[in-house]
This record gives C-alpha cells, structure tokens and sequence, in this order.
C-alpha cells in the first residue's frame, strides 16, 4: 500500500477537475473475469495484491466480486488517504496550499483528528485482521493506544490473526465470526 501511495499523484487529477477516481471499466472488468475463466489461474490473488492474502474467500466469489467491484471513490478520498499514510498521521485534507487551509481550518496546516474527543461511553466494536494490508494492525493499535480511557463494557476489540481486508465482507465464515458477534454486542447497548 506505502507503494501505492508512494507514486499517487491523483492530487493533478484533482487540479484538473477530475473528481472521480475509478479503476472500473467494462473493458477492464471483462478482461479480468476472462482471465480468471483460464485454467490453472486463482484470481484470488488478484484480491490478495490489493487486501492482503485473504483466509476464508471462497474462489467461486471472485466472480460477484467483479460484478461489483473495484467500486470508484471521490479523488479527493484517495488523496486524504495518501497524505495520511505518507505523513503518518490521522490529519485533515492538506489543500497543499496556506491560503485554502487557513480558510477551511483557520490555520496554515490541516489539524490532526482528535481521536480522545471520541465519548468514553459510545459504543465501539473494532475488529482487525493481521493479514489486512489496508487497514494496518500498527494503524489498529495507535487507535487503541488512544482509546485507553474508554469505558471497557462499551468497547469490544476483536482481532483475527488469518483474516486480511477482503474476509470481513466476502469471508464464507464472517458471518459467524465477525457479524454475529458484531450484532449481539449492538443488541447489549
């Protein structure tokens, strides 16, 4: 992902009023599903390039996953993210320009998010992959660190050492491992 990131340049995208970034094309999802039909090819690895090496896909799910997916986002989303993986902090959009920031923010650089503003007694359920490539357990556990004061009845953290990014949505055990014990903890609140 730092590599991704790394030679992101969607910022001139951005500039040039291109406001939607997205990699989905009926050329280009045809050409991966044809690719994925050949003998001998387990297009689970394409996922795993992007989300990390998933534990529990199912190789007949790629093919809904095509159907829908890669799905666009705002240009913007992906440069915030950009600069925050690249600046290693949990900041606001960088207008990369003193003047644009100092009107949004009232101040020449975007604030850092206050994770601690977050009330000790809202009901969070965190749960984290160590296979994730796009949500880092490094990122996991800064989050945490500042999570500390939260009240522990009203904060659950589940970590599932096998799981990467694509396992929580398409994982043929989630429901069971992440959704039922996700909605039992709502039903307690």
């Amino acid at each position: 992902m730092k590599i991704c990131v790394a030679f992101f340049t969607k910022q001139y995208l951005y500039k040039l009023g291109i406001f939607e970034f997205s990699l989905r094309g009926d050329a280009v999802i045809q050409f991966l599903k044809d690719m994925c039909k050949k003998p001998g090819i387990d297009c689970t690895n394409l996922l795993t390039t992007f989300t990390g090496p998933n534990c529990c896909l199912s190789p007949s799910i790629v093919n809904i996953f095509l159907d829908h997916e890669p799905q666009s986002t705002a240009t913007k989303n992906m440069i915030h993210l950009s600069q925050m993986i690249r600046q290693g902090t949990i900041a606001m959009f960088d207008y990369m320009n003193i003047d644009e920031n100092t009107r949004h923010y009232g101040r020449p650089t975007p604030p850092v998010y206050d994770m601690t503003r977050i009330p000790n007694s809202l009901p969070l359920y965190l749960s984290y992959g160590g296979a994730d490539a796009l949500s880092d357990v490094k990122d996991v556990q800064r989050l945490l660190e500042t999570l500390d004061d939260h009240d522990g009845d009203k904060l659950v953290v589940q970590y599932r050492n096998d799981y990467a990014h694509a396992d929580y949505v398409m994982g043929e055990n989630a429901k069971r491992d992440i959704y039922e014990p996700l909605i039992s903890f709502f039903k307690l609140q």
